[in-house]
């Protein structure tokens, strides 16, 4: 995916902030909060994981951008930009995951 198609998503996520839920899904999903965005995440997680289990590439295509793109409904409503993803995913490029997720750790009791 490229970065200018997330840059167009991200824009058009915040702005659908101001729309009327009556004319946006998106912003359905903003007026009904935290727990009906995080319910739709779960769902179509779920439904990806379906399409895998039934090999159907296009199936796991559809789905995973169902996913995807109701992640980026999460992250535009915890004003968080999809660039903010893509510098983490820079920043572990390279790094053993072990040692990745170790260093993370080590952190979260640093600052307990």
């Amino acid at each position: 995916m490229s970065n200018d198609v997330l840059d167009r998503l991200a824009q058009t996520l915040e702005a659908r902030k101001q729309a009327d839920p009556q004319s946006s899904y998106v912003a359905k999903l903003y007026h009904k909060g935290l727990d009906a965005i995080l319910k739709k995440i779960a769902e179509e997680a779920a439904e990806t994981i379906m399409a895998a289990k039934d090999g159907v590439r296009e199936k796991v295509i559809y789905e995973t951008a169902d996913l995807w793109f109701h992640s980026l409904v999460l992250l535009a409503q915890q004003g968080i930009h999809p660039d903010e993803i893509l510098n983490e995913l820079a920043r572990r490029e390279g790094l053993s995951g072990i040692a990745e997720k170790a260093s993370r750790e080590k952190n979260d009791e640093e600052q307990a």
